[in-house]
């Protein structure tokens, strides 16, 4: 008999289909959530939970998970897979009146290339800053060599 309990018991956990628990992009929704909008790319949820539970679901549910972020903010907490997961970002946002809403969202191209271009812009402007200074302390430095340099000539004259 324990045997079963305990073969139920893995079942359950290891496939979350059966135990009923729903699951967007490979995410977790939260509990007792109604569904306000789904589109292939995004799911907005409205949980009767109030925040701070539906993010400890969240955090339990994404434990063990490799490069996730949580970000508190003042409005909501936000929770970002940095990895190769197919979901991006999990917003929970903070309402005065009780409950939470949660935004699931797909990781998407637009959002990978545009880091990547803010990135390689970032590059390029702290290399000219880099480029700027050198400049500056070359000439500044050439002067008072040339400068030296006179002033040892007019003393040996």
């Amino acid at each position: 008999m324990k045997k079963i309990t305990l073969c139920m018991i893995m079942l359950f956990l290891l496939c979350p289909s059966l135990s009923g628990a729903a699951e967007f992009l490979g995410a977790p929704v939260a509990p007792r959530a109604e569904e306000i909008s789904k589109t292939e790319s995004r799911l907005e949820v409205k949980s009767a939970l109030p925040h701070d539970e539906v993010l400890a679901f969240y955090r339990a549910a994404l434990k063990g998970q490799k490069d996730i972020k949580y970000r508190d903010w003042k409005e909501a907490t936000y929770i970002e897979d940095d990895g190769k997961l197919l979901w991006h970002s999990i917003t929970i946002s903070k309402e005065d009146k009780g409950g939470a809403t949660v935004v699931i969202m797909k990781d998407n191209w637009t959002w990978i290339i545009g880091t990547l271009v803010l990135r390689y812009i970032g590059v390029f402007v702290v290399l000219l800053f880099l480029l700027l200074g050198i400049t500056a302390s070359g000439a500044i430095i050439s002067r008072s060599v040339a400068k030296m340099e006179a002033k040892k000539a007019a003393e040996k004259a």
